[in-house]
């Protein structure tokens, strides 16, 4: 039987009106907060990190979701773990946040000592009848998918996760992101739910007064438009943007880059989105000017040309290119405040001040997601205000929004809420 509180959620889920933003309870509330937490970044797949941020043996970096600590680290035979950061003896935290380098993982507390595979190999004076092997490492459900690391807290990881792994792998497949580096991270704390957060991301709406270094490069019309609104002369260019896009995808998928749009939204447990999008003006990067920022390019990339290859999941957007690559993380910190941290992904090799400049390889982004955390910061005080109540999305540019609603209230309604 549900409790008091998972009640009280089911009956504002029930007012959530198809078409309609969501009810201010579902960004407000502290019991819808832990909700979340349980449901979607415990139950569900989460991107969390990367192969390359843990390089070389013994690197080993802490992710926390929550209450939950986490370490993804590599081993001695080089392969990627995770794990749970608590040790088997009395709870303790075996690393503190950030990244490190190991070669065991040593308890601070009584020296209970792991190795990197998770197994106990010491535990002083617990007697001879002890059997160290009842109490290695809790290991995580985990998957790299192109050098992406999504990870699943549950016992029961949703199996769906098998057709983004095999849309992700070939398409990611040319960049090797396995074999890049992180030239430059960001941790923002955006003042609003994490919903917000990703709603923001899920529409460019708002991109053109918004976002001035984002649109060098970022076509708003990819996103959807009115074309009632338009004037003839909007009208005839947003058409010819349409057939533009016809004939790139045609011709990317003819050299055999795959590009056309793949989606498992609604209807489904594991949400994701990718598609190849036009870059627009010199069509090259996410840059102030779009052309590349690294003249050495990512994987296998000869060309410049193949515009960007998205990736959107419930709690992450990536956008790959030849020279470099962008990704960021979600992760709720309180029902009013969430982490997007964000990184920029260049060829292991590539050099600084050489290669690439870092300015130009981090100000579109660096400014777009300062402006998106001053818009949420915006949202939050809205959905707190008394006057609040859902509004209609926009059919025409607001479409994705309206899918991941409908997604968070089937997947809450899945896990009896």
């Amino acid at each position: 039987m549900l409790n008091k509180f998972s009640s009280s959620i089911s009956a504002i889920l029930d007012s959530r009106a198809e078409g309609y933003s969501l009810p201010a309870g579902l960004y407000t509330r502290e019991d819808v907060f832990q909700a979340d937490l349980d449901v979607f970044f415990r139950k569900h797949w989460i991107y969390v990190g990367l192969e390359c941020d843990v390089p070389e043996a013994g690197d080993a970096t802490v992710i926390d979701i929550g209450t939950t600590s986490l370490i993804l680290l590599r081993d001695d035979d080089d392969e990627i773990r995770v794990v749970h950061n608590v040790c088997r003896h009395r709870g303790t935290r075996l690393l503190d946040g950030g990244p490190t380098v190991i070669s065991k993982l040593v308890c601070p507390y009584h020296q209970w000592t792991y190795e990197l595979s998770g197994e106990l190999i010491h535990a002083p004076h617990m007697g001879t009848d002890f059997d160290k092997s009842c109490h290695n490492l809790k290991p995580v459900h985990f998957r790299s998918i192109g050098g992406l690391i999504y990870v699943c807290l549950s016992e029961t990881p949703p199996a769906d996760i098998a057709h983004l792994e095999r849309v992700m792998e070939e398409r990611l497949a040319p960049y090797d992101i396995r074999n890049t580096r992180v030239a430059h991270q960001t941790d923002v704390i955006e003042t609003g739910n994490w919903k917000l957060t990703m709603e923001n991301n899920r529409e460019c709406y708002h991109c053109a007064a918004n976002h001035p270094e984002l649109c060098v490069s970022f076509i708003d019309l990819d996103f959807g438009f009115d074309p009632a609104t338009l004037s003839e002369e909007d009208r005839a260019e947003a058409e010819e943007h349409q057939r533009l896009y016809v004939k790139r995808i045609a011709a990317w998928e003819a050299d055999g880059h795959l590009s056309s749009p793949v989606e498992q939204l609604a209807g489904h447990e594991t949400n994701f989105r990718t598609q190849r999008l036009i870059i627009a003006g010199a069509g090259e990067s996410q840059t102030p000017d779009a052309t590349a920022a690294s003249t050495k390019l990512l994987g296998t990339m000869t060309r410049k040309d193949l515009g960007d290859t998205h990736l959107w999941g419930h709690n992450a957007w990536n956008h790959f290119m030849g020279d470099h690559a962008v990704t960021a993380m979600v992760i709720p910190l309180s029902a009013n405040r969430t982490l997007v941290r964000t990184k920029w992904l260049v060829h292991k090799d590539a050099v600084e001040g050489v290669d690439y400049d870092l300015e130009k390889l981090t100000n579109v982004w660096v400014a777009t997601t300062d402006q998106d955390a001053e818009l949420v910061g915006r949202s939050q005080l809205g959905v707190e205000d008394p006057a609040y109540e859902p509004g209609p999305y926009s059919r025409f540019t607001e479409g994705q929004l309206d899918d991941f609603a409908t997604w968070y209230v089937e997947r809450m309604r899945a896990h009896g809420y």
